[in-house]
């Protein structure tokens, strides 16, 4: 019997590593963080299978990205909210983030399960934190998107893109993409310009303050979307006439919106509903993103259309480090 006893645990031992093996292989990740699999190759974390890792809260909390003023934004969203409460049959909150990072962390901790993160959050949200896009904000027709500019006061001097070397560049956030990954590339590679070498930049934190600092000439010229600053002419916060366009990029989907990858999949696909089942005519959220040309949410895959964006961060060496 005793001589059994090291033939049973090497048996053990093989099928244990044997196991582990089979499941690491059943577990394709790609960029994914460690804690995710992608077994349908959507690049998006999957459901867990583990029927316990699921999550179906009793009060889902929603983040809108920190493009501008949080708070501006809670009575905007108040009546899809209201709609979402009621297709899900969940009491919703809204968590007014002051940053990319805290909303990064908020879904990465389990804090968040419904959110839109800006263009360039998507990658790190989706990577780092299980963030799974499947809306966009667009026009009555289906397009969609905004595009990078970089705006100078009319009285900097400034009138095209190289003038801008030895002054001050305003980006916004390391991990915005009109605020700054889209413009590093492309002004490195369409003019030969770096940060520190060719201009001094800053960070402002948010569009709103990039465009505002350009205004009052607290920057040279600032690196911003054009969604934010249309929207802002529209409110009447900054005048059109005190800025100059030098750069204009080509279009880039906007915020996604999506919700945890550890939702209860029935939860999930009340979430998606509340999104595409809103009426848009007359709602708060028509009248502030009509100002940007939005008129309803349309279904996105990320594997599809932040193709590009992965290719912008691909040219800045991004890495989806998730430590």
């Amino acid at each position: 019997m005793h001589r059994l006893i090291p033939a049973i645990m090497f048996v053990f031992v093989v099928c244990f590593f044997a196991t582990a093996a089979m499941a690491q292989e059943d577990c394709p990740r790609g960029a994914l963080d460690k804690r995710f699999c992608d077994r349908d190759g959507d690049l998006v974390a999957d459901a867990p299978t583990d029927q316990s890792e699921l999550v179906d809260p009793d009060t889902l909390i929603f983040a809108y990205t920190p493009v501008e003023d949080p708070e501006v934004y809670r009575g905007v969203w108040e009546d899809f909210l209201a709609h979402m409460s009621k297709v899900t049959g969940k009491k919703i909150v809204f968590f007014p983030v002051q940053s990319n990072a805290a909303q990064l962390e908020a879904m990465r901790a389990g804090r968040l399960h419904v959110a839109g993160f800006n263009t360039g959050s998507n990658p790190i949200a989706v990577n780092c934190a299980g963030f799974v896009p499947f809306a966009m904000m667009a026009a009555k027709d289906g397009s969609f998107g905004y595009e990078m500019e970089i705006v100078t006061h009319v009285d900097s001097g400034i009138k095209e893109v190289e003038d801008i070397r030895g002054k001050s560049l305003a980006f916004t956030q390391p991990t915005s993409n009109s605020g700054f990954k889209a413009p590093s590339a492309i002004l490195k590679a369409e003019f030969g310009m770096e940060a520190e070498k060719d201009f001094t930049p800053s960070f402002s934190g948010k569009h709103d303050n990039s465009i505002l600092g350009a205004v009052n000439k607290d920057y040279d010229a600032a690196a911003v979307a054009n969604s934010v600053l249309n929207r802002m002419i529209e409110r009447g916060v900054v005048d059109a006439s005190q800025l100059r366009t030098v750069y204009k990029s080509q279009t880039f989907p906007t915020t996604g919106y999506g919700h945890a990858y550890n939702l209860k999949p029935e939860l999930a696909e009340k979430v998606k509903e509340a999104f595409f089942t809103y009426e848009w005519a007359g709602s708060p959220l028509a009248e502030e993103f009509s100002k940007s040309g939005e008129e309803q949410f349309i279904p996105i895959t990320y594997k599809e259309h932040w193709a590009v964006i992965r290719t912008i961060d691909e040219a800045n060496n991004v890495s989806y480090d998730c430590q």
